[in-house]
Parts: C-alpha cells; sequence; structure tokens
C-alpha cells in the first residue's frame, strides 16, 4: 500500500472544482478526499455547496479538508478574489478541476434560440474553462508552481449529440483548448487533461433521461442506454481513478494534452 499512497496519494495538495455543487463534483471530490487532498469547492450557491459539504463529511469524515467559495467564474475579478480566499485560508492550489458546464433544452438547427446558445456557451467554455485556467495558470506561472488542470469534456467532444447544438459546440471547444492550453503551458510544467464522462445522471439531465413520474427512462434515455455497451448509466464513484490519476505528478507527470473517456463503452458502439 505505501507504494500505491506514494504513486496516487495527495496529502498536503490542494485542489479546486468549479461547479463544486454538482453531482459529478461530489463524486470526484471524495476520491480526492480518501486520497489525502483538502478540496475548495467553488460554486454559486450556498446551498448546493452546502449539502455536497455535508454529504462529503458524512461519507468521509474529512470535513477539515473541505473549503467553499461562492464565485461565478464568468468574472475574471471574481476568480481572483476566489483564488485569494483559498490561498489565504488553505494554501494556493496545486490541481485545478474545471467542472462547470451543462445544457439547456433541444431543438432542431433552425429553431436554435441565439440567447440561449450564447449562453450556454458562455457557460461550458468562458465560466467552465477560460476564467477560471486564465487566471489559476497565471498565478502558477507567477509562483512557479507544477500544476494540474483536468477538464470536464463531454461525449459531445468526439461525436455530436442530436439536438443539442451549443452544447455540442462548447464541448467540442473544451476538448480542442485542453490540447491547446496543454502545448501553451508545458514549459512551465503545468499539465492540461480532460476526463469525458459519459452519462451520468445528475440534476441537470435526470429529466432529459428519466420520467420523473414513472421512474422509467425516457425516450432520449433509452437510445443512451442501446447506444452503451455497458447497458446502464455510470456511477459517480467510477470517475475516481481518473481523476486521481491526472490529479498527481507522481502517477501522470508526462501526460499533458489527453481526454479519457469514462463512457461505459458509447464512443466505440457500433452496429
Amino acid at each position: 500500500m505505501s507504494y500505491l499512497k506514494e504513486l496516487f496519494g495527495l496529502s498536503g495538495k490542494v485542489v479546486v472544482i468549479t461547479g463544486g455543487g454538482g453531482v459529478l463534483a461530489g463524486g470526484m471530490a471524495e476520491a480526492l478526499l480518501r486520497a489525502g487532498a483538502t478540496v475548495s469547492l467553488w460554486g454559486r450557491g450556498h446551498e448546493s455547496l452546502d449539502n455536497t459539504i455535508k454529504r462529503m463529511s458524512a461519507s468521509t469524515g474529512f470535513k477539515k479538508n473541505l473549503h467553499k467559495v461562492i464565485v461565478n467564474t464568468n468574472s475574471e475579478q471574481k476568480v481572483r478574489e476566489a483564488l485569494s480566499i483559498t490561498e489565504e485560508e488553505k494554501n494556493i492550489p496545486d490541481v485545478l478541476i474545471n467542472g462547470v458546464g451543462g445544457g439547456r433544452g433541444k431543438s432542431f438547427f433552425i429553431d436554435v434560440d441565439l440567447g440561449n446558445f450564447e449562453e450556454i456557451l458562455r457557460l461550458n467554455l468562458i465560466a467552465g474553462l477560460v476564467v477560471p485556467t486564465k487566471i489559476i495558470s497565471s498565478r502558477w506561472i507567477e509562483k512557479g508552481v507544477k500544476g494540474s488542470i483536468i477538464n470536464i469534456a463531454s461525449m459531445a467532444s468526439y461525436v455530436p449529440l442530436s439536438g443539442v447544438w451549443a452544447y455540442d459546440a462548447a464541448k467540442a471547444g473544451v476538448l480542442n483548448l485542453t490540447m491547446a492550453c496543454a502545448k501553451e503551458f508545458a514549459p512551465f510544467g503545468i499539465r492540461v487533461n480532460a476526463i469525458a464522462p459519459g452519462f451520468f445522471i445528475g440534476r441537470q439531465n435526470r429529466a432529459l433521461l428519466i420520467n420523473e413520474k414513472t421512474g422509467d427512462l425516457t425516450e432520449r434515455g433509452k437510445a443512451v442506454i442501446e447506444h452503451t455497451p455497458f447497458g446502464r448509466f455510470g456511477d459517480v464513484r467510477e470517475l475516481a481513478g481518473a481523476v486521481l490519476y491526472l490529479a498527481s505528478n507522481k502517477a501522470s507527470g508526462f501526460v499533458t494534452g489527453i481526454s479519457i473517456p469514462i463512457d461505459g463503452g458509447f464512443l466505440v458502439d457500433n452496429i
């Protein structure tokens, strides 16, 4: 076990997770806490962050290693302030997980609402990647920190999902920027990678995949399962291995610019 602890242990490390009140963020936070990290959850809502902290504290017993900051990651100034709070109360982060994102609605392309399209692009790319990466990587370069950035890509980063045009474009952009930033930050020892979850049930997509009245799969949910060779949705605990691997400089110190699909085989489905 000492070898595994040395390879994957994160004792003394500080991890920032944006979108910290989400279901996926909670699953990743639990893994990081159990590996010894201090986790700073950044989000816009007190209630969602408090619920995540309460749940993580109960499941891990590591409440003292949990931290929260209320921040709108659309704003460079607010992110600078959030980073200062995290540094003052915990320490300079070693890892950034860009977890802000999501979609809204489904339509034919000719019926796309441009205001909604722009909002989803801003959520997933500006708030979800560009601003936190810009501010935190700048601080790392200033301080000589060899940090790790983990972006949240999607199945839509590789193949478009029908009817969710803005989400498709945004998540394709996440994959592209992951590779571009990996090249730019490599001389500073900063690694940039991504994980690409398949279909996990969260607050934002539950109604799209599961009929809330009956508990049965919706037509969209059935289509997802039919195209997932494992024949089920993912469990957030199944993100743990990839997150710990990419967070640890010992385990993945020569790894940058990659994305790891965690999708039950969705991307290799064929007929």
